[in-house]
């Protein structure tokens, strides 16, 4: 799979699912874990060899490409008690990696489970070895992934870091621009943090969703997936600039979920309707994940540029 988008951000103090689904893999290609070492220590120049353009906490200089599984996916292995570090509620990989193989004993990855953490365990790369195995999954076409309800996310209660990583991406698409919204979802999303980044004003970029089975409406910048497999975005054809998304959340903004009040199976009776309580509102405005925008941006070269900064130090 891809490497999930959800790696930008985590709810605190909570307890999270695994980040992958059982049968899948994805590799990090950025360095992770232990030595750490600060932006102003290594310098900006260091920090852009590095991939990382602004300050967001510390840089890792532990291994790359690391190969991230499900905990439950992972077997003949044991904890290394000494480096079963946590905060309260599990283990989150502060002393390196802290997993080691049953057979040889050698440390071999790293397991995260505590609040605050997705549940993954990060495998070193030199402790993998690919063999012949199962045919891996073929790669679904749009159409396959819209009809079976393969994009319905099971993390969708974060649904704010994926909106937190789009927000960012569309600033920096706007070029510092205002962004003029398309009514309706998207405007629901990200419609109030964009007012606060870009406030409007004259030379406006119309901003829609586009996608497939969903058309390309006229629009300067269009919403589009990215594949949850293979990490590459959908295509439009129209002249507008195409602006990466989570599939899922692009998905839940294309094709609402509609809900209905009779049972998935058979009917109702003759004038009996459902009495399930409707959703809860609320208690404030959505908003898109502030750390998971600041988190892309500091991740791309714009951010070097002085309007970008100002916005990325300020931030909404």
């Amino acid at each position: 799979m891809a490497l999930p988008i959800h790696l930008a951000d985590t709810h605190w103090e909570k307890l999270h699912p695994p980040l992958l689904e059982a049968g899948s893999y994805a590799v990090q290609r950025a360095p992770f874990g232990p030595p750490w070492r600060q932006f102003t220590e290594v310098g900006a120049h260091e920090a852009a060899e590095r991939g990382r353009f602004a300050p967001f906490g510390a840089l890792s200089y532990g291994p790359s490409d690391t190969v991230l599984l499900a905990p439950g996916d992972v077997h003949g292995t044991r904890v290394i008690l000494e480096r079963a570090a946590g905060y309260c509620m599990g283990i989150d990989g502060r002393d390196g990696p802290n997993l080691a193989c049953l057979g040889c004993d050698l440390p071999v990855g790293t397991r995260m489970d505590d609040c605050g953490c997705w549940q993954v365990v990060r495998l070193l790369p030199q402790a993998v070895v690919r063999l012949p195995g199962p045919p891996e999954r073929p790669i679904m076409e749009w159409g396959e992934l819209l009809a079976t309800g393969a994009l319905w996310h099971r993390l969708s209660e974060y649904r704010d870091i994926p909106a937190g990583v789009a927000l960012a991406e569309v600033v920096v698409a706007a070029g510092g621009a205002p962004v003029d919204v398309a009514p309706g979802p998207v405007t629901e999303l990200l419609g109030r943090a964009l007012g606060a980044l870009v406030p409007a004003g004259e030379d406006a970029k119309r901003l829609s969703l586009a996608g497939p089975e969903f058309g390309e409406p006229t629009a300067d910048l269009v919403l589009v997936p990215v594949h949850p497999q293979t990490g590459e975005m959908w295509q439009p054809r129209s002249g507008a600039v195409p602006v990466p998304m989570d599939a899922a959340l692009w998905a839940e903004l294309a094709f609402p979920p509609h809900r209905t009040r009779l049972p998935v199976v058979g009917g109702l009776p003759a004038g009996v309707e459902r009495d399930d309580p409707l959703p809860p509102h609320s208690w404030y405005p959505f908003r898109p994940s502030t750390q998971a925008f600041r988190y892309t941006l500091s991740r791309m070269p714009a951010v070097t540029e002085p309007w970008l900064r100002a916005i990325y130090d300020q931030g909404w």
